[in-house]
């Protein structure tokens, strides 16, 4: 399949809604441009791992 890199379907069709103190998400946000990253990029990779260490086997 053309564009895909064996990393899995790469298209988003679901959102999560937090709600959060509006310092900690600046302050989240504003580390995650400081390391060249981004929120969204950094919550997904938080939740894979997060559901891989819970992971019933």
């Amino acid at each position: 399949m053309a564009g895909n890199d064996g990393k899995g379907s790469t298209k988003k069709n679901s959102q999560l809604i937090l709600r959060l103190d509006r310092d900690e998400r600046d302050s989240f946000v504003e580390l995650c441009k400081e390391l060249d990253t981004s929120a969204a990029r950094e919550i997904r990779r938080f939740i894979r791992g997060f559901m891989k260490e819970h992971a019933e086997d």
